[in-house]
């Protein structure tokens, strides 16, 4: 559902553009992807998940080759090298590294469950997460360097973080931002200083995103405009509409209402990811189904933020909903993982049940 919803809000996004060229088939682009990550959900269901534990090093030595490749060929487009260019589509691998992250730190702390997460496994979970997430910072792609950073907090939390270890990670937390902050990128730095130190005569550019888009979101009201309707979506005040701002252009068109039904969708799902997490027959099932429910929940509650004016504008895409066929291939693998893990519980408990 919110898979065909976000087809069918992208078209409505792009509907009255008239001065671009490449959006103009995002709808088309959008259903191929949306097509081929359902025949993966399939084939990734039907596939025993114990088989990408064997796999998962494999995995993430050739996606870090790839992110080390993509940093010297990479396509290059507003500032950033995050792209293969295929000449038919772009492709994004650190949106697929998400999930590799995932399955490598579930296979690293399955095989140190037998004792309690000490600073030893601490470390060693970080470098294994740290070897994807520079790769990905130097691109430079900030956004998803946190959502790999928090994927591996959530997963060794999961594993059994001692909570004696949590003071250090608060001073952390602390004193990273402002170490980090110098060697952001210009355009990194100045999202930031706008977020806390915003300019209410700027008239494009700095706060104007964030504006029209509080603007489209008030101007829903509670039913909305009605689909096609919406006319900062229409008009095109409201810009990257189809991805970033998708969340403002839908509360436009189907009001307060609308919006709350779409949370309630993503928030359904994130529960269903956390309920095959408790069901799971081993600990490497529940911290796969745990991490994709992580990575579901955080880049909502990110995009849902920025539309908001919560958090400081990124580039994180409202998940199944906004444009962008890495993303969406990436999240539809995700929810293929989740059910291979409570397909095998199943089974499991029907033969018991039998028995």
């Amino acid at each position: 559902m919110l898979t065909i919803f976000g087809i069918t809000m992208i078209r409505s996004a792009v509907a009255g553009n008239i001065e671009l060229t490449t959006e103009t088939n995002l709808v088309s682009r959008q259903l191929a992807f949306a097509i081929i990550g359902f025949v993966v959900v399939i084939l990734t269901a039907a596939i025993d998940y114990h088989f990408w534990f064997s796999l998962s090093r494999l995995l993430y030595f050739g996606m870090a080759g790839l992110l080390a490749i993509l940093a010297l060929v990479g396509a290059v487009f507003f500032g950033s090298a995050r792209w293969f260019d295929t000449g038919i589509i772009l492709i994004q691998p650190s949106e697929l590294a998400k999930i590799v992250i995932i399955l490598i730190l579930a296979e690293y702390f399955t095989r140190n469950q037998a004792e309690p997460v000490q600073l030893r496994q601490v470390a060693y979970s970080f470098l294994w997460t740290a070897g994807i997430a520079v790769l990905i910072w130097i691109q430079p792609n900030l956004s998803t360097t946190i959502v790999i950073l928090v994927l591996w907090f959530a997963l060794l939390w999961a594993s059994g973080l001692q909570l004696k270890h949590l003071a250090l990670f608060g001073v952390l937390a602390v004193i990273t931002p402002f170490i980090a902050f110098p060697f952001l990128a210009d355009y990194q730095q100045d999202r930031i200083k706008n977020f806390l130190f915003p300019n209410p005569e700027a008239s494009y550019g700095d706060i104007y995103n964030i504006q029209q888009a509080l603007i489209s979101i008030g101007s829903g009201g509670w039913l909305g405009k009605g689909y096609g309707n919406g006319t900062q979506v229409q008009l095109r005040f409201l810009k990257v509409r189809w991805s970033d701002y998708i969340f403002s252009a839908l509360a436009e068109e189907f009001g307060f209402v609308g919006a709350l039904l779409i949370l309630a969708l993503l928030i359904f799902v994130v529960f269903r990811c956390l309920r095959a997490a408790r069901l799971a027959r081993d600990t490497f099932g529940a911290l796969i189904a745990y991490g994709v429910a992580t990575l579901i929940a955080f880049q909502a509650m990110v995009n849902i933020g920025v539309n908001l004016n919560l958090l400081p504008a990124t580039g994180l895409t409202l998940p199944f909903i906004s444009y962008g066929g890495s993303s969406l291939l990436s999240a539809l693998v995700g929810i293929g993982l989740v059910e291979s893990v409570i397909l095998r519980h199943k089974s499991l408990e029907f033969s018991q049940g039998n028995i």
